[in-house]
């Protein structure tokens, strides 16, 4: 393993671990991070940060970016819809946006399945 790819698997695993942090308890990285607890739709902005960082940090894993934004999609998609389901937070573009990423998510889906068939 080289140096670089030492290095981006370190910033990957810290994308990770703090985007898990932002779902698992957002007011208190506010608090920690900002000084300020997180409240409102502040901590489903939060969550939201939370699964790009969880994304960002699956795609810089070396040799995995495909993976990464797909586990961006997958998870936005069941959040933003959880979210529309419960009836808190239902602006006008929450659907439209469900159904964009159920979109993406099935066109992820489908690049990841033929990137495997044809990688060795």
């Amino acid at each position: 393993m080289t140096v670089v790819t030492r290095v981006l698997a370190l910033a990957a695993a810290g994308e990770i671990v703090t985007g898990l942090a932002l779902l698992i308890t957002p007011a208190v990285v506010g608090q920690v991070l900002l000084g300020e607890e997180l409240a409102g739709v502040a901590v489903i902005v939060a969550r939201v940060a939370g699964f790009a960082l969880i994304g960002l940090g699956v795609a810089c894993w070396p040799g995995t970016p495909l993976v990464g934004m797909l586990t961006y999609s997958a998870t936005i998609t069941l959040y933003l819809a959880y979210l529309g389901t419960t009836g808190n937070s239902t602006g006008i573009l929450l659907w439209p946006a469900v159904v964009l990423h159920v979109i993406l998510t099935i066109l992820l889906i489908r690049a990841w399945s033929g990137a495997k068939k044809t990688t060795p």
